[in-house]
């Protein structure tokens, strides 16, 4: 689960890391006040999304006057930003992050990932932080150093003081960074995040080091014991098709293609998405019904495709073991007759009850296109697709 700046700032905050004044506000009006609150003359304000890289794409400004704070907050608030991470349908702002300018020193990067690889938290820092991190990945790798935390023992001090003192900084500021970094690992740990980068870390013209973004995402299998970081969840930033999904305990992600997908177990839907790219065709999304499904569930699964008003033919692939074939034909019935499906409907069905789940949807009557394997699905459901389109053109 991902969360805002600002967010994640307040979060960071009651760990004791150094962060920014600043406030949030919902409106031009607000977002006055917030900097008249904080004093000055000069302040960054931010569009709060779900999304990296919005400096480069125009949603951070410093701001020197109140007037500019309007102007801006009047283009952004109610519209769509478009960044390298959000794709080109971008994410709406709905708040600004209204914060005391920093006079900047140096610009470092922080992040603490979970490294899946090596089952450890892994601690990342360069002395080249701001905006283009990835370039400097990629063509001077040299500059960044990791430290790697065994979760069992906890991250130590002598590592955050190791890590400190590969930031090239003076060494009256390494306390406070080693602290820093500390603090970081702590709130990391305690709220089961799975990432925490702060780029940048600066390093101010009075040698302090603050925080002036940051970044959080959380482990969603661990949000049953964090109720205070579930109360963060802005759903207007989620993809809606995923959001409903989880409200129905399925698993799903959506894609740029235009066949839906709705497969039992993630490797089958793996191998079926591939098929179907095999195939000439796309998919749509990545959509898992689970072991034991119901006649329902499947009903509800296969309204949930067709709410992707991209979907333009659908697939049906279930490899039956703990399922049953005839559950899922019979909730594929029990939708047809509920309501009328005008693009192509292709079902593949194997394993427990086969037969019984293929007499189902043969005695329905119901305009279903049928396969037995895989690749015979995935040929059906792209020939199927194309005509049903070519037609329309």
């Amino acid at each position: 689960m991902n969360i805002h700046e600002y967010q994640a700032k307040k979060l960071l905050g009651k760990y004791g890391v150094p962060i920014p004044k600043g406030g949030i506000a919902h409106s031009a009006t607000e977002a006055i006040y917030q900097a008249s609150e904080l004093g000055g003359s000069k302040w960054i304000v931010k569009a709060q999304l779900h999304s990296g890289a919005r400096g480069k794409a125009g949603g951070v400004k410093l701001c020197n006057s109140h007037q500019e704070i309007a102007d801006f907050c009047h283009n952004l608030l109610g519209n769509k930003l478009v960044t390298l991470q959000t794709g080109p349908e971008g994410k709406m702002v709905s708040s600004i992050y209204v914060e005391e300018a920093s006079d900047i020193a140096k610009e470092l990067y922080f992040s603490i990932v979970l490294d899946r690889a090596t089952q450890k938290v892994t601690l990342i820092a360069s002395t080249e932080g701001g905006m283009d991190i990835e370039k400097v990945a990629e063509e001077t790798p040299e500059k960044i150093s990791k430290i790697m935390i065994d979760p069992a023992v906890g991250m130590q001090p002598f590592q955050a003081r190791q890590l400190a003192f590969t930031l090239d900084i003076p060494n009256e500021v390494v306390g406070a960074a080693s602290r820093a970094v500390m603090k970081c690992y702590r709130a990391f740990r305690d709220t089961d995040a799975n990432l925490l980068e702060i780029n940048p870390l600066i390093l101010t013209t009075d040698n302090k080091v603050m925080a002036i973004d940051a970044k959080m995402t959380f482990d969603e299998n661990a949000l049953y014991r964090r109720p205070e970081i579930l109360e963060f969840r802005d759903k207007t930033q989620e993809d809606p098709r995923e959001t409903n999904a989880a409200e129905h305990d399925l698993s799903y992600v959506g894609l740029d293609g235009k066949i839906g997908c709705l497969i039992n177990g993630a490797g089958l839907a793996m191998a079926t998405m591939d098929m179907i790219q095999h195939a000439g065709g796309e998919p749509a999304n990545f959509l898992d019904i689970g072991g034991g499904a119901s006649a329902e569930r499947v009903a509800t699964s296969i309204e949930l495709v067709l709410s992707d008003e991209s979907v333009e033919a659908i697939l049906i692939n279930i490899f039956a073991g703990i399922n049953r074939c005839d559950w899922v034909a019979q909730g594929i019935v029990d939708l047809l007759n509920k309501r009328d499906i005008d693009i192509p409907l292709v079902v593949r069905l194997s394993g427990t009850n086969v037969e019984k789940g293929q007499k189902i949807l043969k005695d329905s009557g119901k305009k279903v296109i049928t396969a037995d394997t895989l690749s015979d699905a995935a040929y059906k459901v792209v020939s199927a697709w194309k005509q049903a389109k070519g037609s329309v053109n």
